[in-house]
């Protein structure tokens, strides 16, 4: 399949997509850039060979977030009334987080300089992320009299906590790869030139266990946020079964019991 404004590519058991707009600073609020990211997420779920995926922007900039000339001269999403743009960000841009939150494949934010306001969200919709030196993060809807549209306070707060992520939306402060690093924004910070080593490594070490497992532990860990214990427990019992008659598990624990009787004997 040819993408306009993304690029997609399958490497073995880790696919990646690159926002392809470093004319614009990879903005995401165009119909063509959401769609495609919205296909790529479902062709990855639709692989079961595919184990993780690596999201990052081509050029400079991860993600400027918002067209702001699109906004400025109210077209695009940013167009019509405030019913209409309720719908237009129902079924523009708020397509992205949901497909990379029913993605059950891990995602790995590959953020190779700033993620401002939709961009911040974006590599908040990844489940781990990597920043080059040059990153930079802003939750700055409000500056520009705005609020996170996109899911901002649905995942920001579960990263870094609900006061920090308060912090930033409110003040709009842009920070650094290292503050970031800090607070829990990103994993971990490298140099520019090693940031997609980094994350195929990464990616790659994800992709060596089970794939179906692996997507059991990412829905799991997604389901268990805002629920008792009681009911993490019970989805735990439930998954925990399914895994337990996988072809997986009685590999694994055959070669487990192989090893302890070479260990015994050995000993």
């Amino acid at each position: 399949m040819k993408y306009q404004e993304i690029i997609f590519e399958e490497k073995g058991s880790v696919a990646y997509l690159t926002l392809n707009r470093p004319d614009i600073r990879n903005a995401i609020t165009g119909e063509i850039i959401i769609k495609e990211i919205e296909e790529a997420c479902q062709r990855v779920q639709e692989n079961n060979d595919m184990s993780a995926m690596i999201v990052t922007g081509a050029g400079s900039a991860f993600s400027a977030g918002g067209n702001v000339k699109d906004m400025y001269h109210k077209q695009g999403m940013f167009s019509g009334n405030p019913e209409q743009l309720r719908k237009n960000y129902r079924k523009g841009i708020q397509r992205i987080p949901l497909a990379l939150y029913y993605l059950d494949v891990p995602t790995i934010a590959a953020v190779n300089g700033p993620a401002m306001g939709a961009g911040c969200d974006l590599a908040c919709m990844c489940d781990i992320r990597i920043a080059s030196q040059t990153a930079r993060f802003g939750e700055t809807f409000v500056s520009v009299g705005l609020i996170p549209g996109d899911g901002g306070t649905f995942f920001l707060p579960r990263i870094i906590g609900f006061s920090k992520a308060c912090e930033l939306a409110f003040t709009c402060r842009v920070i650094d790869a290292h503050e970031s690093e800090r607070i829990g924004l990103v994993s971990e910070v490298t140099a520019p030139e090693n940031l997609i080593a980094r994350c195929t490594e990464i990616a790659f070490e994800i992709a060596k266990q089970p794939s179906n497992i692996l997507r059991l532990a990412k829905r799991l860990f997604n389901l268990s946020q805002g629920r008792s214990l009681e009911e993490v427990l019970e989805l735990s019992a439930a998954y925990q079964a399914l895994c337990h008659h996988t072809p997986e598990h009685k590999k694994a624990v055959e070669k487990l019991i192989l090893s302890q009787k070479k260990q015994k004997k050995s000993d």
